[in-house]
């Protein structure tokens, strides 16, 4: 049983998506700010998504992070059925769930449940990096995969794609194993087919993924929000290793992209700041709630720290709604991407909901 990605790539070709060059997204970290809980952060992921679906983006991704106060998507599965339940239309997916984490039958038990859910309308988008700390990944993993490491990521990916597509050969251990939903239940006493299972993506922020999405064929996103300096090049050698497949007959990118915007310039500045210290702490092992713009404006950064809230603010797309759509056009230029998933973090819920609506009007996306 093969995916047939070339319909949603005709899908997208056929997206109505106002003044934008390419189709626009959405990744979600699930993001809480100081005084509000992770309560507050999923009420304002589920009216994100539907705004998203309302105003015309294609797609809404969630993260697999661990052990970060200020981040509450540690569980993707979860969260995207909990947001199937409140969308009708808009593709759902994970950006992405870690595989080495997990073990490949269960992520195609729970995807294979989300197709089940909103058929036709789920990505299962993979990661080889833990999305979190050595001693929380340990924390996640059974003893017997401690030793598992982005080097075993081929073979995860060959069994997980064996498990959704349920054609492991004869005498193979796991040859009389099913995951369920899936292709074992065949069609339905109508005659109906199951759904089809969710199309594989890589993610990547260096090289190695994407030349291994580019070799099996595979769609590809790539982590522009924070490893700018490699978008190019692994953009680059993920065309140039692309070999079409039963899915995809040609590459197929989207960049993950921060960015936010905001009323007034100054206002922006001031939520990428708080963004920008709570990176801070996070590298300095102190990971918290997201901080307040006021408290990020009265926070003596060290030129250390300066340093880092220089390179940080450079790699984030924001400003008034003008500004963020002048700087979303000139980079899918220069890259090339097929899609733009932005993500943009700030401290409240209002903020973010306020910065895709603004990005949504510039673009003339519909309003309805």
């Amino acid at each position: 049983m093969a995916v047939d990605e070339t319909a949603e790539v005709d899908e997208i070709r056929g997206t109505v998506r106002g003044t934008a060059p390419v189709p626009l997204s959405v990744l979600d970290l699930v993001t809480v700010g100081a005084g509000s809980t992770a309560s507050d952060a999923l009420r304002t992921s589920v009216a994100l998504s539907r705004l998203a679906e309302a105003r015309g983006f294609h797609r809404y991704w969630v993260a697999e992070h661990h052990s970060m106060p200020g981040v509450a998507s540690s569980s993707p599965a979860v969260i995207l059925a909990h947001l199937a339940a409140h969308t009708e239309r808009i593709r759902l997916g994970s950006g992405g769930v870690m595989l080495p984490n997990h073990a490949p039958l269960v992520i195609a038990e729970q995807f294979g449940t989300l197709e089940a859910m909103a058929p036709g309308r789920v990505d299962l988008g993979l990661g080889r990096a833990p999305g979190t700390d050595g001693g929380t990944a340990a924390a996640l993993r059974r003893a017997d995969r401690l030793h598992e490491g982005a080097e075993d990521f081929p073979q995860q990916l060959a069994e997980l794609t064996r498990f959704l597509d349920d054609d492991f050969p004869d005498g193979h251990p796991y040859a009389r194993i099913h995951a369920v939903p899936g292709p074992v239940q065949g069609s339905s006493p109508g005659g109906v087919q199951s759904p089809h299972r969710p199309p594989i993506w890589l993610l990547g922020s260096s090289g190695f993924s994407a030349r291994l999405a580019g070799t099996l064929g595979l769609p590809f996103a790539f982590a522009h929000h924070f490893s700018a300096q490699n978008t190019v090049p692994a953009l680059d050698l993920y065309r140039a290793s692309f070999r079409s497949s039963p899915v995809l007959d040609a590459p197929y990118a989207l960049i993950g992209v921060a960015a936010l915007a905001a009323d007034e310039e100054k206002e922006a500045r001031r939520q990428v700041r708080a963004a920008a210290l709570n990176m801070i702490r996070l590298r300095k092992g102190r990971p918290g709630l997201v901080p307040t713009p006021e408290e990020a404006e009265a926070y003596a950064f060290d030129p250390l720290e300066e340093e880092f809230l220089s390179s940080w603010t450079a790699n984030v797309v924001h400003g008034t709604a003008d500004e963020v759509r002048s700087g979303l056009n000139d980079l899918q230029k220069r890259t090339g991407a097929d899609e733009l998933m932005l993500t943009s973090n700030a401290h409240s819920g209002d903020a973010r909901l306020r910065s895709y609506e603004l990005i949504a009007d510039a673009y003339e996306l519909p309003t309805a």
